[in-house]
């Protein structure tokens, strides 16, 4: 099993322990959740984006307008 398969079981359990008990730990596990989202969005961006790593615009290539970024 991957190390993602894994973690995402031991995300949604945590989510479905902590439902309804009132204590914050149905928010921390959100949370935990949420990080683990941003980082496979973070790869996906990093895998596909032509833009820089702080987010910034690519040159534009020889010809090419700015609005048809």
């Amino acid at each position: 099993m991957s190390r993602d398969t894994e973690k995402h079981r031991q995300l949604l359990g945590a989510l479905k322990d902590a439902h309804g008990k009132g204590d914050g730990s149905f928010e921390t596990a959100v949370t935990a959740a949420f990080e683990h989202v941003f980082e496979h969005l973070g790869r996906l961006n990093d895998h596909v984006s032509p833009s820089g790593p702080d987010g910034s615009d690519r040159h534009l290539q020889p010809g090419e307008s700015p609005t048809l970024r």
